[in-house]
Parts: structure tokens; C-alpha cells; sequence
């Protein structure tokens, strides 16, 4: 239990018995009341900070000036020794959680650095939040005028950012601890954090607190993100376009996992996507994907993607299977342009059986295994096409195995003399030991820059990671 320091709680004490219109003597009654035994003698040199007292009696003397302070409604009570009595803690991991539940409630968005730095002192930490823009290009901080931006690919900070871990650095004015910032899995961007006292980084006590830290304020982001414009605000580097605005509304976080698979997505460009969504649900026993693809760039093509994607949900919630999950989309899009295509696939956690059926010619799901790709035909022959009674295709999957569900801009992309970014390149991606949201970051970024100017169609991925228990 962590004590309020005896020379802290006398001062704090005597102020609140100046408040209390007590004389001495109705003090030392009261104090005698509850059991007290030091003389009136006494408590007045205590009470003029001359001699101390025992923990016990400091605590009875304490409570009879909150009893009068309580009969005058309302000025600040004085400090039992330990916080258990007092209520709210005064130091330490405990107070900082405190200073960021109780600063959080009911505080706009663009207050929340300003809680977060109340929560850092009660750690004797300097923090800095530091969210990573829609692109994932660029870490921005939160305070514009704190820190500059950190480049995701080049910046330590970007490096945490990529591997979802801790690091410390002790090349600038002060040791540095740098840790990702999580809402459950997914990755919102870096904590800077810098003691304020000789606390040793390396610690794995205070490394612990801070990971503490870092998660509960990923929720807060996130929860606030929600009701405010301040820190969606900070995390734009560019104009969103409109149908972009109602896409990325539709979609779920980007990472998502249970302990039996992780799942990671990606869209490009993310300021003007215009026709591709994703979609994904997490239970004990299954994984449920889906890729719908407008293919054009077209301002209806949103409202196209976005109906498929409701229908999708709104089966599958309902608990249909596979096939009528199929149907509801295919009849919700009936005789509407553009004509969306998708994919639609169920995992099996337990046993690693994979079922799909896609829907016109889009792109069958890449399987990626022991560093290379699947061949199609290894995969089962393609799925349904509009019209035909869907035919899902059977896969069992292998622990370790990755699965890719794309978007035809992902293959199709071409640079400036012609050449797409083809399958084969996407499936060299996947090959090398990335987690699925990192895959799927740097996938899509290399499309982009692969197609080197305007964008011809959307880039879409979803990367899924069997492993179970």
C-alpha cells in the first residue's frame, strides 16, 4: 500500500483545519471523540508543522476535520495517509489510470493530449501521441506544435509503428521509450515517452505501465474519434473525397484477431476510394471474409459497393450460409450499374477448411504457403459466375497458411509502360514473415506506387493468418 509522505499530509492537513472554523479545543473534542489520545498540546505543534504524530492518530485528526468540513457542504477535505481511505490515489499507475478515465469523461476529442499529459505525471512521464495518417505513410502528432511528423518508412517511431513493439533510444537529449499505440489489435500509431525523473526505461515494471497505458488510451482514441472532429482532423493529410467519406465510414478497423487467426486490410488511395470495401466478422469457430469490387471509379460505384456490403451483413447476421449470403447480395444488386463483383469466403477455425464463391470474374482468393503461392488449380476451380448456381470451392488450410482476398486493382495496376503488378508480385508479398496488417499496408502501397500518377481502379486487400491454438 503507498503512503501519503507525514510532512505532505500535515500541510495539506493544517489548510484544510484553517478552513474548518474549528477552534484548537473543539478540534481536540472531536479528535478525543474518536478515540484520540494525544493532548491538545500536541495536536496544536502538530498542526503548526512543529513535532509529528503516529500514522493513526494523523488519520483520526484527519477524519474529525472532514467531518466539520462536510457540515460546511463542500470545501476540500483533508488527506488520510493511505489511499485506500482517501479515495482517489496520489502517484503511480494507479492515479495515472484515473487521470485518464476521469479526464476522458465528457472531453472533446482535441482535449485528450492534454489528459494524457495529466496521466504521464503521475507517472513522472513526459507523453507524446503520435496517430498514424489514413495512408499509413505518415505519424502525426497530436500537439501540431510539439513535434514534426515522422515518416513511417525512415523514422524509429515508424519502425515501432511497423512492428507493433517497444524500443528504446538514447541518441537524443533524453532516453526515449517509443511503443505502439493499439485499440485491441489494430494499430492507431506511437506513444514518445520520456521520464521526468531517473526512471530506468528498461525497467520491465514501468515498460509494463506504459504498455498499460498505451492500451487503454488506443480505446480512448478511438471512442472519442466517434463524437469529434479533433483528431480525425489531425490524422488527414489531404481532402477526403465524398464517396471516399461514406466508404470509410462503412468499413471495419483495419486489424482484427482472435487467438486463431489475424486478419489485416488495406485501401488505396485512401483519400478518394470511390469502389472497393472489405469485410470481416471474428467468432470462436469461424472467420467470415469479403471483397466486393465495383471495378470502375465511377460516383455511383460507392453506393454500388456499399449495398453489396449491406446485404452481405445483413444475411449474415441473420445466419445464413455461404451460398445464401450469395443470393441476398446478388439479389439486393439485381439490374444495377455498375455491376459489383466479390468474393465471399468462410475459415473454419478449428479444422482450417476454407470455403468461397465468388461472384462475376473476380479474382479467387490467393493462398500463400511455406513462401509460395498456391496454383489455382491446386486451389479448386473458380467459383460461380453471375447467373449460375453458386459452386463454393473447398480448401483445408495448413497452420501458418496466409490468405489473400484482393480487389482486381490490386493485380491489374500498371505502371507507365504497361506492366501490371500481376499476382506473382502480390503472392512475393505475402511470402515474407509479415503480420497481415503490415503485409497488407505495404502491398497496397507499392500498388500505388507501382501505378505512378492517377489512379485507374481501386486497390483493395485482406490478409488472413491461420493459427491455431
Amino acid at each position: 500500500m503507498r503512503y501519503l509522505p507525514a510532512d505532505e499530509q500535515q500541510r495539506l492537513l493544517a489548510a484544510c483545519y484553517e478552513r474548518s472554523r474549528l477552534t484548537p479545543e473543539q478540534l481536540w473534542m472531536r479528535y478525543f471523540g474518536l478515540g484520540g489520545g494525544q493532548s491538545l498540546l500536541e495536536l496544536d505543534a502538530y498542526l503548526n508543522g512543529l513535532t509529528t504524530l503516529p500514522r493513526v492518530d494523523r488519520d483520526m485528526l484527519a477524519h474529525a476535520v472532514n467531518e466539520r468540513l462536510d457540515e460546511l457542504a463542500g470545501p476540500s477535505r483533508a488527506p488520510y495517509s493511505h489511499s485506500f481511505r482517501d479515495g482517489k490515489p496520489l502517484h503511480g499507475p494507479l492515479k495515472a489510470l484515473v487521470d485518464l478515465l476521469e479526464g476522458a469523461h465528457r472531453a472533446p476529442p482535441e482535449r485528450l493530449p492534454a489528459v494524457v499529459a495529466e496521466a504521464g505525471r503521475a507517472l513522472d512521464l513526459r507523453i507524446g501521441i503520435y496517430l498514424a495518417d489514413y495512408d499509413q505513410r505518415t505519424l502525426v502528432p497530436l500537439r501540431a506544435e510539439a513535434a514534426a511528423e515522422l515518416d513511417i518508412e525512415t523514422s524509429v517511431a515508424g519502425d515501432v509503428f511497423r512492428r507493433a513493439e517497444t524500443v528504446v533510444t538514447r541518441d537524443g537529449p533524453a532516453p526515449t521509450l517509443w511503443t505502439v499505440l493499439l485499440d485491441g489489435v489494430e494499430r492507431l500509431g506511437v506513444l514518445e515517452i520520456v521520464p521526468t525523473d531517473d526512471a530506468d526505461l528498461d525497467d520491465p515494471m514501468l515498460r509494463e505501465q506504459c504498455h498499460w497505458l498505451a492500451t487503454l488510451l488506443g480505446h480512448l482514441v478511438t471512442i472519442t474519434t466517434q463524437y469529434g472532429d479533433g483528431l480525425d482532423v489531425r490524422r488527414r493529410r489531404q481532402h477526403r473525397a465524398t464517396p471516399a467519406e461514406l466508404l470509410w465510414q462503412s468499413l471495419p478497423p483495419l486489424t482484427g484477431a482472435t487467438d486463431c487467426v489475424i486478419v489485416g486490410a488495406s485501401v488505396q488511395p485512401a483519400y478518394d476510394l470511390r469502389g472497393v470495401v472489405f469485410d470481416y466478422a471474428l467468432s470462436e469457430r469461424r472467420a467470415r471474409l469479403a471483397m466486393f469490387d465495383a471495378g470502375t471509379r465511377t460516383d455511383g460505384a460507392g453506393y454500388a459497393v456499399v449495398n453489396a456490403l449491406a446485404a452481405y451483413r445483413a444475411a449474415r447476421r441473420d445466419g445464413a450460409s455461404l451460398g445464401e449470403q450469395y443470393t441476398a447480395v446478388g439479389r439486393e444488386l439485381a439490374g444495377s450499374e455498375p455491376v459489383v463483383t466479390g468474393v465471399l469466403a468462410e475459415l473454419d477455425l478449428r479444422t482450417g477448411t476454407l470455403r468461397w464463391l465468388t461472384a462475376g470474374h473476380h479474382p479467387a482468393p490467393l493462398i500463400v504457403r511455406d513462401g509460395r503461392a498456391l496454383a489455382e488449380s491446386e486451389a479448386g476451380p473458380a467459383g460461380a459466375t453471375a447467373g449460375e448456381r453458386p459452386r463454393a470451392v473447398e480448401v483445408r488450410l495448413r497452420p501458418g497458411d496466409v490468405l489473400a482476398l484482393y480487389s482486381h486493382g490490386l493485380t491489374g495496376t500498371t505502371d507507365r509502360a504497361g506492366t501490371p503488378f500481376s499476382r506473382e508480385r502480390v503472392a512475393g508479398y505475402l511470402a515474407e514473415e509479415r503480420l497481415p496488417p503490415e503485409a497488407a499496408r505495404l502491398l497496397t502501397r507499392a500498388v500505388a506506387d507501382h501505378g505512378a500518377g492517377e489512379p485507374r481502379s481501386d486497390a483493395g486487400v485482406l490478409v488472413a493468418r491461420w493459427v491455431p491454438r
